[in-house]
């Protein structure tokens, strides 16, 4: 591969979360805490902090709280020159109220109508982007905004297929944002432009009809059917709201790969699957699929122990985790 500029560019949304404080429903709040998150952007940023050079592409309404997101991204040391700034539409939210046994955590979405769901495949060179990146990712999240981002997905997966790059996608189904036969019929032809899919076991009998007998059998399906290099699929065990395990399997070359079981405490769990994304794509790119997964697991662990849906983890963390790190106090 010839020499890019960029390891890997990701492409999404981005929203402003606003979170009450101290467990409170949205309805007790008098006030709320405003932080940036999507899934992409938080590929980029884990990814970013790991040592990757990183882009994001998007678009952003030209006021003041399209530069809250901007300066942000700026300061996790990513390229923003890739994100038009539009005229059209609005920054988008989301509101998230943090529960505990026996009440879940839950999300509302105001995200309707954002710049990035009016993009269109023209707003974006995307060859002369693509040409410069060793990888790119992108989610199930972005085509669901609207057909036009839809479509403009689309065109960045056959450009970076063109361009040579390794193609990863989160599955990442949203059953607020679209129903399960429009996701299938949107995103099952995207799969031939696919290298890498991470998912879960329950997305992918959503999104593709496709149940295996195990994790193992289910990632060997999704290989078979589309033929995939990689397969990835995210193991979460829910011992409750606030304590959970983590680990992921893979499959690649008709061989499984596994990794260590992970028991995490949550703080915020927002955001883990997009560090385990970037943690993979870190350990694929530098070392193959096992080292793809222990980067990921130990990155996504690590991310629910961190408030906001960014990953402020480094590398050195990372790899203080994968060689078994212990919980006393670091003086």
């Amino acid at each position: 591969m010839r020499q890019r500029k960029y390891d890997l560019i990701t492409f999404g949304e981005a929203m402003l979360r606003l979170s009450p404080p101290d467990f409170h429903r949205l309805e007790q709040a008098n006030w709320l805490e405003v932080k940036v998150g999507g899934g992409e952007l938080n590929v980029a940023v884990a990814a970013a902090r790991l040592g990757l050079k990183c882009a994001w592409v998007s678009a952003l309404p030209d006021n003041p709280l399209g530069r809250i997101v901007i300066n942000k991204v700026r300061e996790q040391g990513i390229d923003t020159s890739y994100i038009l700034l539009s005229l059209k539409g609005r920054q988008g939210l989301y509101f998230v109220e943090f529960g505990a046994s026996p009440r879940a955590s839950q999300v509302l979405y105001d995200r309707q109508y954002s710049s990035v769901s009016m993009i269109k495949p023209a707003d974006v060179a995307w060859d002369r982007i693509l040409s410069q990146a060793k990888a790119f990712h992108v989610s199930g999240i972005t085509p669901a905004l609207s057909e036009s981002a839809a479509e403009t997905t689309l065109a960045a997966l056959k450009s970076a297929k063109e361009n040579g790059c390794v193609v990863s996608y989160d599955l990442n189904y949203r059953s607020k944002l679209w129903a399960t036969p429009e996701a299938n019929k949107c995103q099952a032809p995207m799969m031939d432009y696919v290298d890498i899919l991470i998912t879960t076991e329950e997305d992918t009998h959503k999104v593709f009809g496709l149940k295996g007998k195990n994790y193992e059998d289910t990632a060997r399906k999704l290989a078979d059917k589309f033929g995939f290099k990689a397969v990835t699929v995210t193991l979460r065990g829910d011992v409750s709201v606030l304590k959970n395990t983590w680990t992921s399997i893979a499959f690649s070359k008709g061989k499984i790969y596994s990794d260590k079981i992970y028991d995490v405490e949550i703080i915020d769990r927002i955001g883990a699957g997009d560090s385990f994304s970037a943690g993979f794509i870190y350990g694929y790119l530098n070392g193959g699929v096992q080292k793809g997964l222990q980067y990921g697991n130990a990155l996504a662990a690590l991310k629910h122990s961190i408030p906001g849906d960014f990953c402020w983890s480094d590398i050195k963390e990372v790899e203080a985790q994968i060689q078994g790190a212990n919980l006393r106090i670091m003086r």
